[in-house]
């Protein structure tokens, strides 16, 4: 059978390789990443008050993230001695973890983390959605579809699922820059898709 590199990477990130994966594979360095991406953005002194952590650490961690690229600075905000930091999305692929077949248990611990953050942060919203806005409960979705596919199908629909949210995304981030975000709110939107065993 052809071996089949499949290239697509998720809403503008880009494919890391086993060097990257190891520096991030940090517990705290994993946890600022993930307050940036539910944040936007911050600074060394906020993810210290956040992670109970001092700003040398987050400062030391962050230069860390930038020099592996999974955190850069928004030269839109800050100052001279206040630098604030946006999340970089990333992706891996089979040739990372073929290129250093170590990488496997990096892999499985960033996976892992991510796991366990997305179910924290459901289990979370669920105690609290009866505190939301109407309009905002609304509008949430927990859908579960489970079905008999191809690679090359459930490649399709990733492919078409990305594209549309890469237009959606763009669609309001033109916005943003005319009304300033003004109703907005921090979302967080999974995609996940993964064959179950053979036997299922």
């Amino acid at each position: 059978m052809e071996d089949v590199k499949r290239t697509h990477l998720p809403l503008g990130s880009r494919e890391v390789d086993a060097a990257t994966l190891k520096a991030f594979a940090h517990p705290l360095r994993m946890r600022m990443y993930d307050w940036l991406k539910d944040h936007g953005a911050g600074t060394a002194s906020m993810l210290a008050e956040a992670m109970g952590e001092s700003t040398g650490q987050t400062s030391y961690h962050l230069r860390q993230l930038e020099k592996h690229g999974l955190v850069a600075e928004d030269s839109t905000r800050g100052t001279a001695r206040e630098r604030w930091w946006e999340a970089q999305g990333f992706s891996y692929g089979l040739d990372t973890i073929e290129a250093d077949p170590e990488t496997l248990t990096t892999v499985q611990l960033v996976m892992r983390q991510g796991a366990e953050a997305r179910y924290r942060r459901q289990l979370e919203f669920i105690e609290r959605q009866v505190e939301e806005a109407r309009d905002w409960q609304e509008v949430v979705t927990f859908n579960e579809f489970t079905t008999r596919l191809t690679p090359d199908e459930l490649e399709a629909i990733t492919e078409e699922v990305f594209t549309v949210l890469e237009e959606h995304l763009a669609r309001a981030k033109a916005r943003r820059r005319e009304d300033g975000g003004v109703g907005t709110r921090m979302v967080k939107m999974y995609a996940q898709y993964f064959p179950l065993p053979p036997d299922a």
